[in-house]
């Protein structure tokens, strides 16, 4: 006797040794035995042979046709699949008949569900309409995966993708047959999903894939500002007073927000006094408006070479940036200072400045610099004002006790972006103008600072204390900069704090109530967001001057390169601000001059290879 058994889902055949009524020992055509349940038998039979009987019944259940059988018993309820061979064959059927039909039905869960032990009822019309319509879906979903497979690997970009390129690089759905075909194709070649798609011709620039990844997480909404005329009309402030000053600015080209000036007066007795402008946005946009919640959502200026994203809106910077021709809304602080450049007193005013000059580091650099103070020379604008400020600025870094500083030794590097060709320009901190702005900066937020808690009116402090900077609503020394307590108050266009502690400062100088309290949530949550967003837009502008470091080495075809030892295999290259290890290097002390070569510069990954040329003698 020989048995059509169900075992785990799969039908088997067996040769019945032993029969207990609850459970049969069988032998399968290949000898291997087994236990099995007596309820899990569908059929018993003496012929075919056990050889032979699975191999013809399924040859009848490729014969068969589960539409026709599901029309069929459409109508019906439960049946047996013994029913139906008798039905659809036409006589008592053969064992092998039976078991084609459970064979087919069993292959077919689509058509017709399972009820029990050889027993079925056809699916409903609606409920296999969507299921065949599902597995064609996935039929065709198949086909396109195995299409866009071959393409990929092929590091040919299918067509298909190109209206989903930005989704696939920076937030993709990994449902979809795209993503899947990509991570597959990814795995099989090792490469990563934008070096991969790089290959396939889908990244045209590498600077825009960094740049877009930033915006992706950090600007989803885009970066343009849509305020309209209504919603934003300048200030024109024609209450404020005009001082009886004339001043100047100092800064990079290519500075808009133009946040600091200065004046210098001469007084009586060798005296003088020196002016501390700074733009006063905080006088035009009020906390919780519109353009509040703008500054209040971006917290900072977004830098990196070639480009900027503003805090604030272009048409609220051209409205306040000390431009010069104009009078602008200024928070001054006036400092008495000693012919001994001692400072005798301070005093702060909310008024208008008359800007006479916007001077630009790259032409007052040549006129205002170590040689022509040395020499004494003035023959260039400002030059007595910018002596005097110079002189003060030496006087405050010895009060500081940052005369010897070695910050100032370190260099500082421009990059200009024009038309896609990259310039570096070395320049050294610590010139005369960097020290003179430097110094005007630290008075005026170590001041302003010290009139806030002074006056137990809240504010946004920076401290350092052994080599840690934080920020926090309570003054606290400083270490790196000497000073007692930092507020940072002289770039409201440019950082959320300062436009913050620009409005304490003014509420203090009306005699009016602060917008912030000491125990304000949005000062605290403002405080918190801005240390970490300013941390994330450093970052990026730092990865990014890193991106136009190594397409200046391309761009200039440097192959062999000078760099510092800066400890271990870290090095500095010479000339631009690139830092990477060189795994070849040998054990070399810091400051070793040494020659590297270049190669395999990747920007999309922002990698290269060096390798340790040798030693430079001295």
């Amino acid at each position: 006797m020989n048995v059509f058994y169900e075992e785990s889902g799969t039908f088997k055949v067996g040769s019945v040794l032993a029969d207990n009524m609850t459970s049969l020992h069988v032998e399968a055509s290949h000898g291997k035995r087994s236990k099995i349940k007596a309820s899990s038998v569908l059929l018993r039979f003496e012929a075919p042979p056990l050889y032979e009987f699975m191999h013809q019944a399924q040859q009848v259940a490729a014969e068969l046709d589960a539409d026709f059988l599901w029309e069929y018993c459409a109508d019906s309820e439960e049946f047996s699949s013994h029913t139906l061979a008798a039905d659809y064959f036409g006589h008592t059927p053969s064992p092998v008949e039976v078991a084609a039909i459970m064979i087919l039905l069993n292959s077919a869960p689509m058509y017709f569900y399972r009820k029990g032990q050889g027993r079925y009822k056809a699916a409903p019309p609606e409920a296999l309409r969507a299921a065949l319509a599902s597995q064609e879906k996935k039929r065709l979903e198949a086909e396109l995966h195995a299409r866009y497979k071959q393409q990929l690997s092929d590091f040919s970009l299918p067509e298909e993708f190109k209206p989903h390129l930005d989704d696939l690089l920076y937030k993709p759905n990994k449902s979809t047959v795209e993503w899947k075909a990509l991570e597959s194709v990814c795995t099989a070649t090792k490469l990563s999903v934008p070096k991969l798609l790089e290959k396939c011709g889908a990244i045209a620039s590498t600077h825009d894939y960094h740049f877009n990844l930033f915006l992706r997480e950090h600007f989803p909404d885009g970066t343009a500002i849509d305020i309209t005329d209504l919603e934003f009309a300048y200030v024109d402030h024609d209450d404020l007073p005009v001082a009886d000053v004339s001043a100047f600015s100092i800064d990079d080209a290519t500075t808009t927000e133009i946040d600091d000036a200065f004046s210098v007066s001469l007084l009586p007795m060798g005296s003088f006094r020196i002016g501390i402008h700074i733009a006063a946005p905080a006088l035009g946009i009020a906390p919780g408006s519109l353009l509040d919640q703008i500054a209040a959502k971006r917290l900072s200026t977004v830098y990196l070479p070639g480009q900027k994203i503003t805090m604030l809106p272009e048409k609220t910077i051209d409205s306040y940036t000390l431009s010069e021709a104009r009078l602008c809304p200024a928070l001054s602080l006036y400092l008495e200072v000693a012919d001994d450049f001692t400072v005798t007193s301070t005093y702060s005013r909310i008024e208008k400045i008359k800007i006479i000059a916007n001077l630009r580091h790259d032409a007052l650099e040549q006129q205002f610099n170590e040689n022509t103070l040395r020499k004494n020379l003035t023959n260039y604008p400002f030059a007595q004002e910018l002596s005097l400020l110079w002189n003060f600025s030496r006087k405050m870094e010895i009060q500081r006790g940052k005369e010897n500083d070695a910050n100032n030794e370190k260099t500082d590097y421009s990059f200009f972006v024009e038309q896609e060709r990259i310039i570096i320009q070395e320049r050294r901190r610590g010139s005369p103008i960097d020290r003179v702005v430097s110094e005007l900066m630290i008075f005026a937020n170590t001041e302003w600072g010290k009139q806030l808690a002074d006056a137990g009116i809240a504010g946004i402090y920076r401290s350092q204390n052994s080599g840690k900077v934080r920020m926090s609503l309570s003054p606290a020394p400083h270490q790196g900069l000497g000073v007692a307590q930092y507020a940072w108050s002289s770039s409201p266009m440019r950082r959320y704090v300062d436009l913050i502690n620009q409005r304490q400062l003014i509420a203090l100088l009306t005699d009016s109530t602060p917008p912030y309290s000491k125990d304000s949530d949005d000062l605290l949550i403002s405080m918190r967001d801005f240390e970490q967003v300013y941390g994330i837009y450093n970052e990026f502008q730092r990865s990014m001057e890193r991106y136009w470091c190594l397409r200046w080495l391309i761009q200039e075809n440097i192959q062999i390169t000078g760099a510092q030892v800066l400890k271990e295999n870290l090095v500095k290259f010479d000339r631009i601000p690139l830092i990477t290890r060189v795994s070849s290097l040998p054990d070399l002390s810091p400051g070793t001059q040494v020659k590297l070569e270049i190669s395999q510069i990747d920007l999309l990954e922002c990698t290269l290879n060096t390798k340790f040329l040798h030693k430079e003698h001295t």
